[in-house]
């Protein structure tokens, strides 16, 4: 039990998820900002911020998460580490990590 000065109290949170401990609201902003730059379709037209969510292949999801990877590696190893297109291919990463992982806990539902 925690009490404060305030003579408020709550449980503890031992084993509560710190999502405000293992999330950067700077990354966050950054990919956000990255995944509306992209919901811009070749056809002009604006796809829905959660179409990912309607499913996606795994395979694709690999296949693009590999050529993010090494686009990444590849800018790691030769241009500075602060680039623009940098911060592209790791957010490219993180998404299609993101919805690897979301189409394997949707298997699980």
């Amino acid at each position: 039990m925690r009490k404060f000065d305030t003579g408020a109290t709550r449980d503890t949170d031992k084993d509560k998820l710190d999502y405000e401990g293992f999330l950067s609201p700077f990354v966050l902003k950054r990919y956000a900002e990255y995944l509306h730059k992209h919901r811009l379709q070749t056809d002009g037209k604006m796809r829905d911020s959660d179409n990912w969510q309607n499913g996606i292949p795994k395979n694709v999801y690999m296949k693009s998460l590999c050529r993010h990877h090494m686009e990444a590696w590849l800018q790691h190893r030769v241009i500075a580490p602060h680039s623009e297109s940098l911060q592209e291919s790791l957010c490219g990463v993180i998404f299609n990590a993101m919805g690897y992982l979301y189409e394997l806990l949707e298997e699980q539902r």
